[in-house]
């Protein structure tokens, strides 16, 4: 049986293209395995709280006070969801050629020395092992290439923060030109549809 953790970020609602792509992921994933565990985190509409000075402490190792014993029993459960996951899949909208802050807040919580990560001699080590990950990358324009590309703050932030956990297997598709006319988001809806139907039935499941 796969199990996957879908982490939404969209601040849109239902109009999110991202969200109805981690949906189409969703659907096809249980079409062709009908055992599948779908876990839905979805922070877009269910903002989680960014770290402060009250809370950041309990990322840190410190859990001293109510606030800090809350923002850790958060993280725990967060970074359970992960570690229960064979899949993570993240729907990431392109907002001022970057991730949401929702998203990037998600990964605050999840990102803990020695938990997630740690420092080593030869530099940090991702602790999160055997997973691979799915990230859903929706566009209003066009940046994976030509002028637009040296744009692209999204993309390699993620594979970053993903890489700092320890989790390489990333699978990128992208719904590009979402803003240049009906027909050009149509067919980057459709490209990204046949994708996601693709890897539910092959890549991933079999990975997993």
């Amino acid at each position: 049986m796969v199990k996957a953790l879908i982490v939404n970020s969209a601040a849109t609602g239902d109009a999110s293209v991202s969200r109805k792509l981690t949906q189409v992921f969703a659907d096809r994933l249980k079409d062709h395995d009908s055992s599948a565990e779908i876990i839905v985190r979805d922070v877009g509409i269910e903002p989680l709280p960014h770290l402060t000075a009250e809370t950041v402490g309990a990322i840190r190792g410190a859990a001293s006070t109510e606030a800090e014993r809350n923002a850790l029993s958060l993280s725990n459960a967060l970074i359970g969801e992960i570690t229960d996951a064979d899949i993570i899949v993240i729907g990431a909208p392109m907002y001022n050629f970057g991730i949401p802050s929702t998203l990037k807040a998600w990964f605050d919580h999840v990102l803990r020395a020695g938990v997630t990560f740690r420092y080593t001699s030869d530099g940090p080590q991702g602790l999160v092992k055997g997973k691979r990950a799915l990230v859903i990358e929706t566009r209003a324009g066009f940046y994976s290439e030509g002028p637009g590309a040296v744009l692209d703050t999204q993309e390699p932030h993620l594979r970053n923060l993903l890489g700092f956990m320890g989790i390489s297997d990333v699978e990128f598709v992208r719904a590009e030109r979402l803003a240049l006319g009906a027909d050009a988001a149509a067919a980057a809806i459709d490209a990204a549809t046949a994708r996601l139907a693709e890897l539910a039935e092959t890549e991933l499941t079999l990975a997993a």
